[in-house]
């Protein structure tokens, strides 16, 4: 099912990414104290089309949440998901912060 999306974090190369066939998303992230800067998202058009923008950031969102720390989104495509869905994930902003 679409809505089960396993993501992994590769710390290697500092990036969220998911998998779907011969297909990889990804989300890159900078580390800074207790914040995540989401930096930069990349996604291949098949993906796209089928749904998988927004269960991809949400999964991102979430494992954010699960660690603990903030979350500041600098993508435009992160960042927009944010405004859509602020009500839900205001709480990873930090302080003075607003999308």
């Amino acid at each position: 099912m679409i809505e089960d999306v396993e993501i992994t974090d590769n710390e290697f190369l500092r990036q969220f990414e998911l998998e779907v066939g011969d297909n990889m998303a990804r989300i890159e992230y900078a580390l800074q104290d207790r914040k995540i800067f989401l930096t930069k998202y990349e996604m291949p058009d098949i993906l796209e089309e089928q749904g998988f923008r927004d269960i991809f950031i949400k999964a991102v969102f979430e494992e954010v949440k699960d660690r603990g720390i903030n979350l500041v989104p600098t993508s435009p495509e992160v960042a927009g998901f944010m405004r859509k869905n602020r009500r839900k994930y205001k709480s990873l902003l930090p302080v003075g912060i607003s999308i």
